[in-house]
């Protein structure tokens, strides 16, 4: 017997959600971790200012994160709850998203607090995008 999936995509919401995704961002990158993310990358502040033109890399990194919430919208059941919608962003982030940064890390040999800067903004961004989407219902 064939599977029916159905896609509910809500633009509004998955706008909504990008913004917000990509304000944690600038924090999360920001005050709270920039200088140790800096660190453990090996990228300093003249690197940062010189390699790459800022407003290029914000727009590409802001078409990346819309991306990843218009998907993040499809996969979400109409109608869902706000907590169910975390419970599908937290399955995505975690499983999918943290897990692909843990091999690539391993391969790399890249700190294990790059891991846990990188790999908890994304479950976080993830659980956020979800709440949105799922507010949106």
């Amino acid at each position: 017997m064939p599977m029916e999936v159905e896609l509910h995509l809500n633009l509004t919401a998955a706008l909504a959600a990008a913004f917000a995704a990509f304000v944690l961002g600038g924090i999360w990158y920001g005050p709270l971790f920039g200088k140790r993310w800096q660190g453990y990358i090996g990228l300093s502040d003249e690197d940062l200012a010189s390699k790459g033109h800022p407003a290029v890399i914000m727009g590409l990194a802001f078409i990346l994160t819309l991306m990843q919430a218009i998907i993040l919208s499809a996969i979400v059941p109409a109608e869902s709850t706000v907590e169910i919608a975390v419970i599908y962003a937290l399955v995505i982030g975690v499983s999918f998203v943290a897990t692909a940064f843990g091999v690539n890390y391993l391969f790399s040999r890249h700190p294990k607090a790059l891991f846990g800067i990188d790999a908890g903004f994304n479950i976080l961004q993830f659980a956020l995008m979800g709440a949105i989407i799922g507010a949106f219902g």
